[in-house]
C-alpha cells in the first residue's frame, strides 16, 4: 500500500472514531435521566392514573391517609407471590385510613384484568401505560413498594417481594 492510501485509511478511521464519539455524547446527553432521585423522607411526587374501572386516582387526593404504592408486572415472579398477601392486608386495613394503589407497568388492560381475576384482587389496579410514574419514582426493578405517610412523605422504599406479616406491619405504620 502506498503512503497516500495509508494516510487516507488512517484519516478515515480517525474520522469514524470522532463521529462515533460525538454521536455517543449526543445520545448520552439526550437520554440523560432528568428526574431527580427520590429518597425516603422526600415528598412523594403526585400523579394521576386510571384504574380498570375507569376511576382516576390522584395521589394528592389521599392526603391525610397512609398510602402503599406497589409497582408490579404480571411476568414478575415475586410480584405474583406477594399479590395475595397484599390483598389480604388491604382488606384488613382499608377502613383504617390506609389505601393501596397498585401500578402495573405498561401491560394491556386485558393482561391486567385477567391477573386481577385470577388472584381475586380487591384494591385499585392502575396501569402506567407510558411508564411516566415509574420513571418519576425511579423504579428500576419490580416489585417496588413505596410507603407514603398521611402528610404525603415517603417513609420507606422496598424493592423485594413482601410477605403478609410484613405488609401488615407496614400498613399498621401508615395508619394516621
Amino acid at each position: 500500500m502506498d503512503k497516500k492510501k495509508k494516510r487516507s485509511v488512517i484519516r478515515t478511521i480517525i474520522l469514524a472514531i470522532l463521529v462515533a464519539a460525538i454521536a455517543y455524547t449526543v445520545y448520552v446527553t439526550a437520554t440523560k435521566d432528568t428526574n431527580k432521585v427520590i429518597n425516603e423522607g422526600d415528598k412523594a411526587p403526585d400523579f394521576v392514573l386510571t384504574d380498570l374501572e375507569g376511576t382516576k386516582h390522584k395521589l394528592s387526593d389521599y392526603e391525610g391517609q397512609g398510602v402503599l404504592i406497589n409497582f408490579w408486572g404480571t411476568w414478575c415472579p415475586p410480584c405474583k407471590e406477594e399479590m395475595p398477601a397484599l390483598n389480604n392486608s388491604y382488606n384488613k386495613y382499608k377502613n383504617q385510613g390506609v389505601q393501596v394503589l397498585s401500578i402495573n407497568i405498561a401491560q394491556s388492560d386485558f393482561e391486567v384484568r385477567n391477573f386481577v381475576d385470577e388472584y381475586n384482587l380487591d384494591f385499585p389496579m392502575t396501569i402506567d401505560k407510558s411508564k411516566s410514574v415509574m420513571r418519576t419514582y425511579n423504579v428500576d426493578q419490580l416489585p417496588a413498594t413505596f410507603l407514603i405517610d398521611s402528610k404525603g412523605n415517603i417513609q420507606k422504599i422496598l424493592t423485594y417481594g413482601i410477605t403478609e406479616p410484613e405488609f401488615d406491619q407496614y400498613m399498621e405504620s401508615l395508619i394516621p
